[in-house]
């Protein structure tokens, strides 16, 4: 039974295809949290948002979001309070579809725009292009959009399906360092907002980690490493058993980044 307060519960899931891709992984997201997962190439992440957003049939455990279950409810209406941005969408999405229209796509969760909306939608997406400081992108073809404008309009589009919850599948990737800070800050900001929905942000980086998010899962060969507040969870040794590395973990000014230790090239070879 789904405990007081969580919004979002994963237990024992696991995924084998031919090979098993996720051994056992054990999560939950409360109310007023946002979450960080982190782990290294293979760790299982992109098949966790995959699983968790219904586009991978878990072999066994469970997965409940809300007062739903997967496999006792239609996931179909569950995924509509669930948002993915990913680098695969934005590849999915016609070069010549403006800003307007890709937010709008989100009304029905199509990949591109056509048709009509409501114009109760239509007022809502130059609401929601407000809120992701894009109003000025409004009529700028995706093709002109840079790596940052992207992200900030996909989000958009996430939030026209009404989200409880929004996973973002490494928004910084391709970012050069001052568009990674600022994108980093219009998060923040974002999660302030009014209605803003549950963040987990999913990277390799520490250096991503802003004081907005107040929890982090890490994960090794598929499953749960380490789970909880981020101040506990983001230790020299939990993230050098996260790399399979020696690494050292400074913190500075509620940012922290990630020192690989002097012994680690014998890990990396």
């Amino acid at each position: 039974m789904k405990k007081r307060g969580a919004i979002f519960e994963v237990e024992k899931l696991r995924v084998e295809r031919d090979a098993v891709i996720l051994h056992e992984v054990n999560w939950r997201v409360e109310r007023g949290q946002h979450w960080a997962i982190l782990g290294a190439n293979g760790s299982g992440k992109t098949s966790l948002l995959s699983a968790l957003t219904g586009y991978l049939m878990p072999t066994s455990g469970e997965i409940r979001i809300g007062a739903a279950s997967f496999g006792a409810d239609d996931w179909r209406e569950v995924r509509a309070s669930v948002g993915l941005v990913s680098s695969s969408l934005g590849q999915r999405i016609d070069e010549a579809q403006t800003a307007r229209e890709v937010i709008l796509s989100g009304h029905l969760a199509q990949i591109n725009f056509w048709g009509r909306v409501p114009r109760a939608e239509e007022a809502r997406a130059a609401r929601i292009l407000r809120q992701v400081r894009a109003t000025h992108l409004a009529d700028r073809a995706w093709r002109y959009l840079s790596q940052g404008e992207r992200q900030r309009v996909l989000i958009g589009r996430a939030l026209m399906a009404r989200l409880r919850i929004l996973f973002l599948d490494e928004p910084a990737a391709g970012l050069d360092p001052v568009a990674r800070e600022d994108f980093l800050r219009f998060l923040t900001a974002f999660a302030k907002s009014r209605n803003a929905p549950t963040l987990v942000l999913v990277t390799h980086h520490v250096e991503e980690i802003v004081p907005l998010f107040t929890h982090v899962l890490l994960l090794r060969h598929g499953r749960t490493l380490v789970a909880g507040a981020k101040e506990k969870v983001l230790t020299s040794g939990h993230l050098s058993a996260t790399f399979g590395a020696p690494v050292v973990v400074r913190r500075t000014g509620g940012r922290y980044r990630l020192e690989v230790g002097r012994h680690a090239a014998s890990f990396a070879s």
